[in-house]
């Protein structure tokens, strides 16, 4: 079987959702533009290159609505290339990419570009109207709470607090700044021209200079959420659980923003052919299920399995970079896993730079990659929880 192998990847910056963000302006297709020109201008690839293009789309309808992929590589100029749109929620653009590796692995493509878009701006949570969120019989069957309060049922029933809470947000931040400052993602990051008609090539959401005890000021998110019926709805489900205690602020849950990534996967036949390197190798990938109640969760989950199945530790592995759904799953997720502080989001996470839904996995894919060539290490993973306990993950083998 063939082998397979990620050349790149590319993204945009991480705007605001809100009106005024920096990327508020752009459509979804004009953000993929940007990242589709990227990637083929910097690899020299021709419009017949590509065999297909998979993207996740965490909320399919409205500006991300009818298969986005394929008006996307219309758009591109790649009218050969058929296009391919999935939806695993915030893990989308992970499975755009596994699902990228297992055509490529079966033989049934050279060069698949895969990666994620989302436009929370254009197109807000819950825009599509789906029952898991709206028809109140599915909610109450399904346990389907906000994902703050699944946050908070989670540091309730791992007995975390909130000054540990507190101390991680501000860690992200911290390291978030000091990668900016240092250039790190630099290379990853394709312009996009603001509104203000220059260049933007950051992550807005930072906040420079954010410490744990400013942190500590902010007033719990989801308490009058609570208070309204979703604790309830919790312990319908969990009646063992008793109080929920809510700690997560805004500054311990991920900003929402808007951006698009790319990555560009393949066989090593196909590279040689158009003149491509290898950065690094798939190994394996795991997609996960868990109680949809508790629900952020999935992530570290799929961790276990693909790392299971490459026949990996977490002690073998040099970078994990999962998303930063909250406070409370980073530290469950590096407590159980027993991962020190250099090896877990060392550049900062999505607490941070802000958490693009689909665009997450494959901005994820981009920081592994340039943090594993800088520290001359092996192996990287990079994983995302979603809504429903739905969780992604990727194990990656950097080609030196």
């Amino acid at each position: 079987m063939n082998d397979v192998y990620l050349f790149d990847a590319v993204r945009t910056g991480r705007g605001r959702s809100k009106p005024g963000g920096a990327l508020a302006h752009r459509t979804p297709l004009e953000l993929l533009d940007t990242v589709l020109t990227g990637l083929t201008e910097r690899n020299g690839l021709p419009a017949d290159a590509v065999d297909d293009l998979v993207l996740g789309v965490a909320t399919q309808t409205g500006a991300q609505g009818g298969n986005l992929a394929r008006t996307a590589a219309i758009l591109a100029g790649w009218t050969r290339t058929p296009g391919m749109t999935v939806n695993r929620f915030c893990a989308s653009g992970i499975d755009a990419i596994n699902t990228a590796a297992a055509h490529t692995l079966a033989g049934t493509a050279g060069l698949i570009v895969a990666g994620g878009v989302e436009s929370v701006s254009r197109t807000p949570m819950y825009a599509d109207h789906a029952p898991l969120f709206e028809d109140p019989d599915v909610v109450e069957r399904a346990g389907s709470v906000a994902m703050g309060i699944a946050a908070d049922l989670i540091a309730t029933l791992e007995g975390f607090d909130r000054t540990e809470l507190d101390a991680y947000g501000a860690r992200s931040q911290q390291r978030a700044s000091a990668a900016w400052q240092a250039g790190r993602f630099a290379a990853d990051v394709r312009a996009v021209i603001g509104p203000d008609g220059e260049p933007f090539a950051a992550d807005e959401a930072v906040r420079a200079g954010t410490t744990a005890e400013a942190l500590a000021q902010l007033p719990p998110a989801f308490a009058k959420l609570g208070a309204n019926g979703q604790d309830d709805l919790v312990r319908r489900h969990h009646p063992e659980v008793g109080e929920v205690r809510h700690l997560h602020t805004v500054g311990t849950s991920p900003t929402l923003v808007d951006a698009a990534a790319v990555t560009l996967i393949g066989t090593a036949e196909a590279g040689r052919a158009h003149g491509l390197r290898p950065r690094a190798r798939v190994v394996s990938v795991a997609s996960a299920a868990v109680d949809p109640v508790v629900m952020l969760t999935g992530g570290q989950t799929a961790v276990e399995h693909a790392l299971g199945r490459a026949g990996l530790r977490p002690e073998d592995i040099a970078v994990f970079e999962i998303a930063e759904a909250f406070a409370a799953t980073c530290l469950k997720f590096q407590r159980d896993l027993k991962i020190d502080d250099a090896r877990l989001n060392p550049n900062g996470g999505t607490l941070a730079m802000g958490h693009a839904f689909a665009a997450t996995g494959p901005i994820l894919a981009a920081n592994c990659l340039g943090e594993l060539e800088r520290r001359g290490e092996r192996f990287g993973v990079i994983a995302v929880s979603g809504a429903a306990g739905l969780g992604s993950a990727t194990v990656l083998e950097r080609i030196a």
